[in-house]
């Protein structure tokens, strides 16, 4: 197994002709490998550039997340943590990335104490009372 960045992540998941001697690259690296390890935070900052650099919607995120969570040759760093992450974040507004942290808030058993308008409105966050100065 060999691990890959946010980078090559996106070149096997999306057609982008401005990268393609990268993307080529990058699922050939896929076809030889028999499993690519996928870090929380290329999980993160792979959501981030299909959003904001690729201007994909929530729901063609959604494809992509699924397709990462069950495809036999991604390993998913905290796989557990991941799946609840995506159920929030398809079910709220709330951005991934802050139901990737509440999701391993609850892994630990904790409340997860936020400032954030739309991740406090899930289940396990809470507002501070008062900021220490």
């Amino acid at each position: 197994m060999i691990a890959v960045d946010t980078n090559v992540l996106v070149r096997i998941l999306v057609d982008d002709p401005g990268a393609a001697v990268q993307m080529q690259s990058a699922r050939n690296l896929l076809a030889q490998s028999r499993v690519l390890f996928v870090p929380q935070i290329v999980q993160v900052e792979t959501v981030w550039v299909l959003e904001s650099a690729y201007g994909f919607d929530k729901s063609s995120v959604f494809m992509i997340l699924d397709h990462l969570l069950h495809h036999p040759q991604f390993r998913i760093q905290s796989a557990e943590s991941f799946e609840l992450a995506v159920g929030l974040f398809r079910k709220h507004s709330a951005d991934f990335s802050d139901c990737l942290i509440l999701s391993e808030s609850k892994a630990q058993n904790l409340e997860l104490f936020t400032l954030d308008k739309k991740l406090g409105r899930l289940k396990g966050t809470a507002f501070p009372s008062t900021i220490p100065g």
